[in-house]
């Protein structure tokens, strides 16, 4: 394989902007490779996950196929074995390996956008219980948050959430988030509510605690009603942008053998794409 190729590996898979970040990066480091999507129907994955390597050096793997491509991993890293799904794939000696990068693109966003808050960050309250929550609070773990609590519309997948995970995490109706924002230090907000095209993410905040942050995992639109409310209150807002963008570092030096950096170039070039517009 003389050009060095990659791929993310969707269905439908055409919005996905992951293309637009690695062919920066490939650009910007003068590297002869290219990146690709490809459409894969859920009948399909396993067959071309066992012919990737023919085509590519490794990918990116997106809804819905996370947890399939997990299963296949010869190797798998603590991450990915943990939350059972995998969203970065390469080859060692021959092998499909993988990780999960959304928990590095969660936390190194975080660390980007607020220096220093997990040492503020008591008790975190994550809005959500799929696939996106579990990375997240397996990141919230991982970084030292003593408590979590899970709010999710059907309680029981919060609570298989919690158990996963342990006696650190508690679980409660989308009713019962008042008393609990009054003790939160860090919202984060992990459904598609509030993307565009589905409904919006409704929820009062002034109880919140006045130096909470609050992180929306949504990019489109950048600012969700729900940071805009926050921002409104003073509170520190992260949006969804940066995750995106910190989580494709580790894949590209996999594949590529250089270490990235997410520059503001690369995010106004994510902006416009967008059609959005940098908020402060």
């Amino acid at each position: 394989m003389s050009l060095r190729r990659a791929c993310v590996i969707g269905h439908p898979v055409a919005h996905s902007r992951s293309p637009l970040i690695h062919r920066y990066w490939l650009k910007e480091h003068r590297i002869e490779g290219d990146y690709v999507r490809e459409d894969v129907a859920p009948e399909a994955i396993e067959r071309f996950l066992d012919r990737l390597g023919e085509r590519y050096v490794g990918a990116n793997v997106t809804i819905p196929h996370k947890e399939a491509a997990f299963r296949k991993l010869k190797r798998a890293d603590p991450v990915a074995r943990a939350l059972g799904a995998a969203n970065t794939l390469w080859f060692e000696d021959g092998a499909l390996c993988g990780s999960n990068t959304d928990v590095y693109g969660f936390s190194a966003h975080l660390d980007e956008s607020l220096p220093g808050w997990e040492k503020r960050t008591v008790t975190a309250l994550v809005l959500g219980a799929g696939g996106a929550a579990r990375g997240v609070i397996y990141a919230l773990l991982e970084r030292g948050v003593r408590r979590i609590a899970i709010a999710n519309r059907t309680r029981a997948r919060g609570e298989a959430l919690a158990r996963q995970f342990g006696e650190k995490c508690t679980v409660m109706d989308f009713a019962e988030l008042s008393p609990r924002l009054a003790e939160t230090d860090l919202l984060v907000n992990t459904t598609s509510l509030g993307m565009k095209g589905q409904p919006s993410l409704e929820i009062d905040l002034l109880p919140l605690k006045r130096a909470a942050a609050v992180y929306d995992i949504v990019y489109v639109p950048l600012e969700t009603r729900l940071l805009a409310a926050a921002r409104a209150r003073g509170h520190p807002v992260i949006d969804g942008l940066g995750m995106l963008l910190h989580q494709a570092v580790p894949g590209f030096e996999r594949w590529f053998g250089v270490r990235p950096k997410v520059t503001p170039a690369l995010r106004a070039l994510l902006l416009a794409d967008l059609g959005e517009k940098e908020r402060r």
